[in-house]
């Protein structure tokens, strides 16, 4: 269980869970003979501690020992070894280092590091010279210094260029220097700054504020930080600056204010722009919509009721002010949480599926094309079909939408299968592999550098090196590489190579039982379908015996240190710090606590699982207010993390039920019934609860 620290709330909705598995509990994956006779295994641990330590002459005679006994991972050694001296190094240096370890993962890693240095130093020959070999192509402050040698060049980058800069969260050198650059031609207009100041306040980052409004005026980086830091004293002081920047720093302030005080933000749009105000309003229309909606935004957060009024206002500011058809300037987040906000407000409500509707429709074609907002829109488009014949109509356009996304593996295709009637299938098993493939499999070098990796502790590595052997592999190589790692008993790499394939699913190799005996004993023991606590485990640790998570939880259930402690008083276990890690003990105290908190939660596996991830409390506060079908209220759960966590839960649930043998379940009977607050006469929650 990976409790969520409330000192983090700021970050709740972008929490991430990273799994550590240190040398002495390094499990199953074993060094090959070969690593073995070299017996430098040692060495290469002393020189990634020398990494740690910044010590380059330790490092460079560890990488100069293994090189020469010609250890398989010799190369990481290099690496760490070069990237420990990146700022004093020459091309020169680079080049000998790729021409030692052609087409491996570190050539291309080194060379991502060598681009962001090279960025940095302005040397855009070498840059130029480096770009086109840099195979992975995936790091965002590399794309924007390639967008500048590319302006350079003449060629026209604004489009790109501005997306690459509105998506940057954290501000850094190369992306900046692309906004500085295309500003300075004159291909980064005011509006396009301002939405990019737009965005920072959105996402909580101060910094990117700060430098965008800068482009357009030196001084208004100090009126970011004022706003910033107390946006309502902002509003009320005067002078400012001149329209339209006025206009521009008020949204901004309104919709910081949003972020601590939804309620406080709607009175100050009242203020700028007085209902019945028309054109005579010092906030014009379309800043009006853009500041409902973050106020919607925030108040959805909340899970408030008014999220849907304030979803309402932000539409019909925009319909007065803009051309019909027009597409508003909401975020991607905004609009997500218009169509939650609906999706809360009770049945009876005539504007909830008009706008679950309308906010999916205007997303981005990319984000229509998930599954969440694919499976809503048609419920809204369903659910508003007239009755009889007229509305024959939108009832098979609902049904084509559903059919679409229900082969999909996931919660919604699962949800859209049982819209249409149908019983979730299980896919057919693929044909085996042939000696050939799994021999092909076993030729890959860079699975026999990530399995040695792994297990030496070196788990972070090994997953890139792992992940970078698999680009290019076609379905049946997918699955001949998972075989090898369930052999080796690497669980997270077998889910999760299994899971890239499209059209051959190995369910067993997706959906693993490790542990089968114990983990079904346990299961039977406290009362628990075997099937949920597998797809529990699955999403938790990957099987990992000793993950450890940024917060951190431990083993195979990931249980907090303080929620061991209370599961074992509970359970009359003597209690040792070091027991959180033993799979019996871990697997019998994780089971124990879910059976608590289904119990407390009146058996609802939604709202047990949300617990289980966020602590009891919070599903508690999320049940409050209006009656709301479980996947409705699973989609309103307001930390990403979490609201992730619970539907990949239930929905792997349905399919390990397949695996250990039952029957198939439907994922509406994992749901459960609609979920409303505590009933009165319901026992009291259990508040020891950790």
């Amino acid at each position: 269980m990976r409790r969520i620290l409330p000192c983090a709330a700021a970050a709740l909705a972008t929490a991430t869970f990273f799994l550590s598995s240190p040398p002495a509990a390094a499990q199953a994956a074993r060094p090959t003979a070969a690593v073995l006779a070299s017996g430098s295994d040692e060495t290469l641990l002393q020189a990634r501690e020398a990494l740690r330590r910044r010590d380059q002459a330790a490092l460079a005679t560890a990488s100069a020992s293994l090189q020469r006994a010609r250890h398989p991972l010799a190369q990481w050694a290099d690496y760490w070894a070069l990237t420990n001296r990146l700022v004093e190094a020459r091309q020169a240096d680079l080049d000998e280092f790729y021409a030692r370890w052609p087409g491996s993962y570190v050539e291309d890693r080194l060379r991502n590091d060598w681009l962001l240095e090279l960025g940095e130093r302005r040397d855009w020959v070498n840059f130029r010279a480096e770009f086109p070999r840099f195979r992975m192509n995936d790091d965002r402050e590399v794309t924007c210094y390639a967008l500048i040698t590319q302006h350079e060049d003449g060629a026209d980058v604004r489009a790109a260029a501005r997306a690459a800069w509105l998506a940057q969260r954290e501000l850094d050198d190369g992306c900046q220097l692309l906004a500085s650059t295309l500003r300075s031609a004159g291909r980064l207009s005011d509006a396009d700054v301002w939405a990019k100041a737009r965005a920072a306040v959105e996402v909580n980052r101060p910094r990117p504020l700060r430098a965008a409004v800068a482009l357009i005026d030196p001084a208004f980086e100090r009126h970011a930080a004022e706003l910033w830091e107390n946006p309502q004293r902002w509003l009320e002081r005067t002078p400012r600056p001149a329209a339209p920047a006025s206009i521009e720093l008020e949204l901004l302030a309104v919709s910081r204010l949003a972020a601590a005080d939804p309620d406080a933000a709607a009175a100050q749009i009242d203020v700028l722009a007085p209902p019945g105000s028309a054109g005579r309003a010092r906030m014009p229309l379309t800043h009006q919509a853009m500041a409902w909606a973050q106020v919607a935004r925030n108040s959805a957060l909340r899970l408030q009721p008014q999220a849907l009024e304030h979803s309402q206002r932000a539409w019909r500011a925009w319909d007065a002010a803009a051309r019909p058809g027009t597409a508003p300037p909401f975020s991607a987040d905004s609009l997500a949480w218009q169509v939650r906000a609906a999706l809360r407000a009770p049945e009876g409500d005539t504007g909830r599926w008009p706008l679950v509707k309308r906010a999916v429709e205007a997303m981005s074609p990319a984000d229509r094309a998930d599954s969440t907002w694919v499976y809503w829109h048609a419920r809204a488009v369903h659910a508003m079909a007239p009755a009889g014949p007229e509305g024959d109509a939108a009832r098979l356009q609902a049904r084509e939408a559903w059919a679409a996304i229900a082969p999909q593996m996931g919660f919604y295709g699962k949800l859209a299968t049982e819209e249409l009637g149908q019983g979730i299938g299980v896919p057919a098993a693929p044909q085996p592999l042939s000696d050939a493939e799994r021999e092909a499999a076993r030729r890959l070098p860079g699975l026999d550098r990530s399995l040695q990796l792994i297990s030496l502790g070196l788990r972070g590595e090994g997953v890139r090196e792992w992940n970078f052997t698999l680009r290019g592999l076609n379905d049946r190589e997918l699955l001949a590489a998972a075989e090898r790692a369930c052999q080796r008993e690497v669980w997270d790499r077998c889910i999760n190579t299994s899971d890239r394939t499209r059209t051959e699913v190995d369910l067993r190799q997706r959906f693993p039982t490790p542990f089968r005996e114990q983990v079904v004993a346990k299961a039977r023991q406290t009362g628990l379908n075997p099937a949920v606590v597998y797809g529990l485990i699955r999403q938790e640790s990957r099987f990992i015996m000793d993950a450890r998570s940024h917060v951190g939880a431990s083993g195979l259930m990931q249980l907090m240190p303080a929620t061991a402690r209370w599961t074992a008083r509970q359970v009359g276990l003597a209690w040792s710090p070091s027991l959180i890690n033993d799979r019996d003990v871990n697997l019998l105290l994780g089971n124990t606590y879910l059976k608590h908190v289904l119990d407390d939660f009146g058996g609802s596996l939604a709202m047990a699982t949300a617990a289980y991830n966020a602590g009891p409390g919070r599903p508690r506060r999320w049940r409050e207010g209006a009656t709301v079908e479980a996947a409705a209220w699973a989609e309103n759960i307001p930390f990403n993390e979490t609201r992730d966590y619970v539907k990949k839960v239930l929905s792997n649930s349905v399919y390990y039920a397949a695996v250990l043998g039952q029957p198939v379940p439907s994922l509406k009977s994992l749901l459960g019934p609609p979920i409303a607050p505590r009933p009165p006469s319901a026992p009291a929650p259990n508040r020891e609860l950790p």
